[in-house]
């Protein structure tokens, strides 16, 4: 396969991805491994005095955030604290990757925060032991662009202090 053509191939997987909302029909555990793509470094940034999740003001009502105010989200083909999102599904809803688990702030429940071993090595954190995501498209505090979407094999929610999704 010439140089033009795998770039061709890894274009059509990514694009689609970062598009926004689209509805994609893969299964996260069956996305092929996009190389040299990688999440936003925001999304990995705990802050300088450590990582934290808290609750923050939203369209949907008091929802879970990052120390940022920045909204995280569940995934509803994750089955208990094992991600299932990786290469290009990971691009589009980066992890909130920590250094250590995050404390509890700000209306978030300390019972409910809790760390997973993603497969690649890095530490995630969880809430109510749902490993948490951020949505590429969300700049701003408190703002919510996909809420209640299907993609990558599952559901995106956005998450109440007790732990479950905003439907």
């Amino acid at each position: 396969m010439q140089v033009r053509a795998k770039l061709a191939v890894v274009g059509a997987i990514v694009a689609p991805a970062l598009a926004g909302c689209a509805t994609s029909s893969s299964d996260a555990k069956d996305d092929p491994v996009v190389h040299g793509a990688s999440a936003p470094t925001t999304a990995t940034a705990a802050g300088a005095h450590g990582s934290k999740l808290r609750l923050t003001s939203s369209d949907y009502g008091r929802i879970l955030a990052d120390g940022r105010d920045r909204a995280l989200y569940l995934f509803t083909a994750d089955h208990g604290k094992a991600s299932n999102c990786a290469a290009d599904c990971a691009t589009a809803w980066p992890p909130y990757v920590v250094k250590s688990k995050p404390t509890a702030v700000s209306g978030a429940k300390p019972g409910l925060v809790g760390t997973t071993h993603r497969s690649d090595g890095r530490l995630q954190a969880t809430y109510a032991g749902h490993p948490v995501y951020y949505y590429e498209g969300d700049k701003r505090p408190g703002q919510v662009l996909c809420q209640a979407v299907n993609e990558f094999g599952g559901y995106w929610y956005v998450v109440r202090a007790n732990g479950k999704a905003v439907h």
